[in-house]
């Protein structure tokens, strides 16, 4: 691995103080970003949480409904609320419930201002976001399907073409009307996440259901194929976002991994040099920091509307981009179950490039023990014998 610079990531606050302090103030300045030769394992959604619920979500309502009391079953439906609402509150940790409660109010202030430029982003369109090749394979969804689209450069690494030329036009228009609202309001968004200084949560912008959308319907099937191992077939929150690099923007992003079970990163434009994604193999927690082995240094070059699916724990960062002006949407897909299970995996995982090695490592020296306890025992047995044939007359 390079001998990186090891400055520090200025990392955002994780957590809201309230609606209105999120909302007061000018815009972040930028600041130098050096990479670091460990990876950045704190790499966040700034606000510390993925796409959140509203109050709570109106499933966990639906769900808890089927086991009210029967004095309450003949009640009206605001009652129930208020009833599950009160027992959530009794057990449920305080923090969540009233970061949960902010991130509401944090958003519907943004929403009341905020005037989208194409409401047609807003609401999932296949046939319009999607080039035919990639509905053809989410269609078939099969491994073979996705496999005639997909290029795979370096194991893990999945790069396919996915956006249509309009929809990247349409998305860069709308980031510059983010834009363009933040310096006439002076309204101070939280930024993507806790290492780019640049971007808006499109989430917090009213994306959240057509980004839904997306995780659900095509990523999920491809990443039930290509990632099961790290919950691949249970992504059930996600954090989509709009990255900028460039002049006055993000130079470059230090090396890191993802809050995320699967990472989709798909270029929208728009004229640049630099900027190559570099892939430094896959760990688990414990070997976050182990050096990279040869087989495992790739370096990606954007394209646009082309788009990179990886493991969130694929530690990457990106170069500088040395000119132009490039902007990603980023969308982090999670799995509740997977995290869950993973607190009481005994066994190293299978996906982490070191555990597997070790493995390996333990198996070979296991195989060579076994070989040199056979040879021992036949030249034991060999010299039993000649012994044998000796002492007789």
């Amino acid at each position: 691995m390079s001998a990186w610079s090891t400055n520090q990531t200025n990392e955002n606050d994780n957590h809201y103080n309230s609606a209105e302090s999120a909302m007061i103030g000018d815009r972040n300045s930028s600041s130098n970003r050096g990479q670091r030769q460990t990876a950045n394992t704190s790499n966040k959604p700034a606000g510390g949480h993925a796409a959140p619920r509203s109050d709570y979500h109106p499933s966990l309502y639906c769900a808890m409904h089927r086991h009210l009391p029967p004095q309450m079953m003949n009640a009206r439906w605001d009652e129930k609320c208020h009833y599950i609402r009160k027992i959530i509150m009794d057990y449920a940790p305080i923090d969540d419930y009233y970061r949960n409660k902010i991130k509401k109010e944090y958003r519907e202030a943004i929403m009341s201002s905020y005037r989208p430029m194409h409401q047609e982003l807003y609401m999932m369109n296949p046939t319009s976001f999607f080039v035919p090749s990639f509905l053809k394979a989410i269609s078939e969804n099969t491994e073979e399907g996705f496999r005639k689209i997909i290029s795979e450069p370096s194991p893990g690494v999945l790069t396919f073409e996915m956006l249509q030329p309009a929809f990247c036009k349409m998305m860069l228009d709308e980031m510059e009307n983010i834009e363009n609202w933040l310096c006439e309001t002076r309204v101070r968004i939280m930024r993507p996440n806790t290492m780019n200084a640049y971007g808006a949560v499109l989430d917090d912008f009213g994306m959240e259901a057509m980004l839904g959308k997306l995780m659900e319907d095509f990523i999920c099937p491809m990443s039930t194929i290509f990632f099961p191992e790290v919950g691949g077939a249970t992504l059930d929150s996600h954090h989509g976002y709009i990255v900028e690099y460039g002049t006055n923007r993000d130079s470059y992003l230090g090396f890191h991994v993802d809050d995320s079970e699967v990472t989709l990163n798909v270029c929208l434009g728009e004229q640049f040099s630099g900027g190559e994604l570099f892939f430094r193999g896959v760990r688990c927690e414990k070997h976050v920091n182990v050096e990279s082995q040869p087989e495992e240094i790739y370096d990606y070059s954007h394209v646009p509307g082309r788009a990179v699916l990886h493991r969130g724990r694929h530690r990457h960062g990106a170069l500088s981009t040395t000119s132009g002006h490039r902007v990603n949407m980023l969308l982090w897909c999670q799995s509740s179950v997977f995290r869950e299970m993973k607190k009481y995996e005994k066994k190293a995982p299978s996906w982490c490039g070191v555990c597997q090695r070790e493995k390996e490592e333990r198996r070979r020296s296991s195989i060579a023990d076994i070989n040199l306890e056979i040879q021992k025992l036949l030249v034991g047995s060999q010299a039993t014998s000649s012994r044998t044939n000796n002492a007789r007359p």
